[in-house]
């Protein structure tokens, strides 16, 4: 510790007369060097950031700082307007919600977009558009297993292609045949509704057969300058299967002629028929092109439920029994008019439950249950939750689609004779 000077030595006393000398509280020594101010001691700050005079100014978190800037709302929520419409209750007791929604399920509707067959699509219409471009006769062959969107997604590229036909101003107007097969009152008369596209006004005479003047018409180059390019689609082209094939056979061999100027479209669902019949065609130059129509998997028929059931300003089913009917029906076989079945029958087994919840309860006990519970308790009552079709409903429904006689009969016999 550094001594204190003597008052009476003389350090002390030329200090004291500096001090008095200069009024402007600058201090000099004898050496003319400059005293420097007294320091604060670290003991004095603390003690004036304890006392409770100076109070510190207290410092916003970066959270507030960017709230209370100028172009944030008072209240310091960012409104967003981008969210999407939340959907209402489905109230299955309805009459109106319940028409929509099995409408909206059925097989003989047609979604408005067709999801998971965007590659076959594509196919069948660059083969149609090539045909077209260069005025030359073709046939396809699609097939595949029941319920996988053959006839649907035919349909889609057909309005593709007149779509696309009517906007080119070098072609000429195109013409369009599309049958089902199982309305035919026999085989042959398939090639009576192509010559009646072809000739609508001139009718066969003697004993020439549809087939054989249309053989005629292909053979003919003066026929040729003057006919347009028809499109055919045949759908359920296993009803034409006879004993020799003749008819499918003679069918698609009319796309080999020299002046044909059809484009054939076959439709079937037997998958083996191609490897069974196509050698055949191959050997007589004629090369259909094959398209094959996959079973559909657990997420394709997920996501044509939710395409389905887009369209609807509710929720019908719960997210886990659409993905429980997706499995199962992917595993079993695949078929998309099984899949809508199954929503459907679940749907019924719904509204019987409510119907028969309903019956239960007398008019006494509604009354004063209604009279006890408050509005929120209602509101729970009557919630999305009880309204929706559950996984249980999924599961029995099911259970029903795919129920075998003959397992229900094993499993109702004895433990032994099981």
């Amino acid at each position: 510790m550094p001594a204190i000077a003597d008052r009476n030595s003389s350090s002390f006393k030329e200090i004291v007369a500096a001090i008095k000398s200069d009024k402007s509280g600058d201090i000099a020594g004898s050496n003319g060097c400059c005293i420097p101010q007294k320091r604060r001691l670290r003991s004095d700050a603390a003690a004036a950031r304890e006392s409770p005079v100076s109070t510190p100014m207290k410092l916003k978190s970066p959270r507030r700082r960017l709230n209370s800037s100028p172009n944030s709302p008072a209240n310091g929520i960012k409104e967003d307007f981008s969210e999407k419409p939340v959907k209402k209750n489905w109230n299955p007791r309805d009459v109106e919600h319940m028409r929509a929604v099995k409408e909206a399920l059925h097989v003989s509707t047609a979604p408005s977009t067709i999801v998971c067959r965007e590659d076959e699509q594509k196919r069948v219409l660059e083969f149609c558009k090539a045909c077209i471009e260069q005025e030359k006769a073709g046939s396809l062959y699609a097939c595949g297993c029941p319920g996988t969107g053959k006839s649907l997604s035919m349909d889609k590229v057909k309005q593709q292609v007149i779509d696309w036909a009517t906007k080119q101003e070098d072609l000429q107007p195109l013409e369009v045949l599309a049958l089902n097969c199982t309305s035919l009152a026999n085989t042959s008369e398939i090639f009576s509704k192509i010559l009646g596209k072809h000739q609508p006004r001139k009718k066969t005479m003697g004993s020439t057969s549809p087939l054989q003047h249309l053989q005629k018409l292909y053979s003919n180059n003066q026929a040729r300058a003057g006919s347009k390019m028809m499109l055919i689609i045949a759908d359920e082209l296993d009803y034409l299967i006879t004993k020799d094939r003749a008819v499918l056979h003679d069918l698609f061999m009319l796309t080999t002629f020299p002046f044909s100027r059809c484009i054939l479209i076959g439709i079937a669902n037997s998958i083996d028929l191609a490897d069974r019949f196509l050698p055949r065609l191959q050997s007589l130059n004629c090369k259909p092109m094959v398209v094959t129509f996959r079973a559909y998997s657990k997420d394709q028929i997920l996501s044509i439920l939710q395409e389905r059931l887009l369209v609807l300003p509710y929720i019908v089913f719960q997210q886990q029994a659409l993905e429980l009917c997706a499995r199962k029906v992917a595993a079993a076989s695949g078929d998309m008019r099984k899949a809508l079945c199954v929503c459907r029958s679940a749907m019924e087994i719904l509204e019987a439950e409510l119907r028969e919840s309903a019956s239960n309860l007398s008019l006494a006990s509604v009354e004063e249950f209604i009279s006890q519970q408050t509005a929120p308790a209602l509101e729970i009552f009557q919630s999305e939750e009880n309204n929706t079709v559950r996984i249980d409903h999924m599961a029995l429904a099911l259970s029903k689609t795919f129920r075998s006689p003959i397992v229900d009969t094993i499993q109702s016999l004895p433990q032994h004779q099981q």
